[in-house]
């Protein structure tokens, strides 16, 4: 059953240099749920660890290997009371926190329960934007008759993350996106935040401009000189003389601060890349180790680009030494692919535009880029003398994919990656 779209009469008219169209009008208030799993990784890890449970847990590096490098993917909120944050260095966080529990990333595990969480926020409404594998937005406008007001939904929404996959939630209702994401964050964990239409403009006044999109240090310290310190401060100036002193992102700002947000919720958008990256537990100058950790890299990649539909029509490198020098080098692939042999032979072709490969390596990183579905690629021209292996390695690539989602990732291992340190494989 598809439920009635929830809106009429959005205006298309574009904000330069921003994706979205603040200073639109809507003709009628919608209904917009934020929803955002609390410490999700870290949660998933004491759901299937539950002597984990009360106690502070940190996914990441193991601290105790490779010197302390790398950083926190993420942590439970008992870990954040030491001073634990999301991507502060391992090292820093075993300083804090020596007597967390340190586990290693586990990214099936997680995609297996984020689809968990996601069939049951379809369960109210099938606009549902992903935005990460964590927390969506949702506009149950059009759904009040089947399940009731936005806060009964939200509230049930809630119970069942929490009473069906024994995980918790945070949740923010407004009017509009940019509204309800700031509301699910202000009372983390369990979170249940409401701002009717009429709130809007005194939920905001008091948050400080930071909370606001696309204020970083830069456009914060400007605005600080201008004496504007929370986000009433922002509303309270005229719109013309803000734009003309941060020129579009001033009236960008003014639109956002007066509660202005008229993007819709779209389901289903399509990722624009796709990519990983390994930090090295001792930093590497053995061209085989680099070569080889690009091969398990391109594995994983295109296993990822294959379980989503994807080809890819590009491919960067991030290649970070030993001193800290960042390279990033970018190629257009002669053809769409899901292949790992292909993403390698690129990767190989990066690496040799790497300025300067004096000092031993440090991090790795591939990304994917120009994705198209599968079924929407361009026509690729078939060899006129050689036989095109392509479909059989496909074919090859996906019974793999079957494999080793029944018996595990590492049931098939490419022979060239048998010798790795099997902790670096998994990275």
């Amino acid at each position: 059953m598809r439920l009635l779209p929830r809106c009429q009469g959005l205006t298309t008219r574009e904000l330069p240099g921003f994706p979205f169209f603040p200073g639109d009008r809507v003709t009628q208030p919608r209904s917009i749920l934020h929803v955002d799993m609390d410490a999700f990784f870290a949660s998933v890890e004491q759901l299937d660890h539950p002597e984990y449970r009360g106690c502070p847990v940190i996914v990441g590096a193991d601290p105790r290997q490779g010197r302390g490098r790398g950083v926190v993917a993420a942590c439970s909120y008992e870990a954040r009371g030491f001073g634990v944050h999301s991507a502060l260095p391992i090292s820093q966080a075993w300083r804090r926190c020596p007597h967390a529990m340190y586990v290693r990333p586990r990214g099936s595990r997680y995609g297996e329960v984020s689809r968990q969480v996601f069939e049951l926020l379809g369960r109210y409404t099938d606009l549902v934007e992903p935005l990460s594998i964590d927390e969506a937005f949702l506009d149950v406008t059009g759904s009040g008759k089947l399940w009731g007001d936005a806060e009964s939904i939200g509230r049930a929404l809630q119970g069942a993350i929490r009473d069906e996959l024994g995980l918790e939630a945070s949740v923010g209702i407004a009017p509009n996106k940019f509204v309800a994401k700031i509301a699910s964050d202000l009372e983390k964990p369990r979170g249940f935040v409401v701002v009717p239409p009429e709130r809007v403009a005194g939920f905001l006044a008091p948050l400080p401009i930071t909370r606001l999109w696309g204020v970083g240090p830069k456009t914060a310290e400007q605005l600080r000189r201008l004496g504007l310190t929370t986000i009433g401060a922002i509303a309270a100036w005229p719109a013309g003389a803000l734009k003309s002193r941060l020129g579009e992102m001033g009236e960008h700002l003014w639109h956002l601060a007066r509660g202005e947000d008229s993007r819709p919720v779209v389901p289903h958008s399509e990722p624009k890349s796709l990519g990983c990256e390994t930090t090295f537990d001792a930093d590497q100058r053995d061209p085989a180790v680099v070569r080889n950790t690009l091969l398990a890299l391109s594995d994983r990649l295109a296993s990822r680009l294959r379980r989503r539909g994807l080809l890819a029509q590009g491919l960067s490198l991030k290649y970070r030494d030993a001193g800290f020098h960042t390279w990033t080098r970018a190629v257009r692939l002669v053809e769409p692919t899901e292949l790992a042999e292909d993403l390698h032979g690129a990767a190989l072709e990066l690496l040799e535009r790497v300025p300067d490969r004096s000092q031993a390596v440090r991090l790795l990183g591939l990304s994917t880029t120009g994705l198209v579905r599968r079924a929407a690629a361009p026509a690729t021209q078939l060899g006129l003398f050689v036989a095109d292996t392509r479909p059989r390695r496909a074919q090859l690539a996906h019974s793999v994919d079957a494999l080793r989602e029944r018996f595990g990732r590492d049931a098939v291992v490419r022979a060239a990656l048998l010798e790795m340190d099997g902790d670096e494989k998994k990275r």
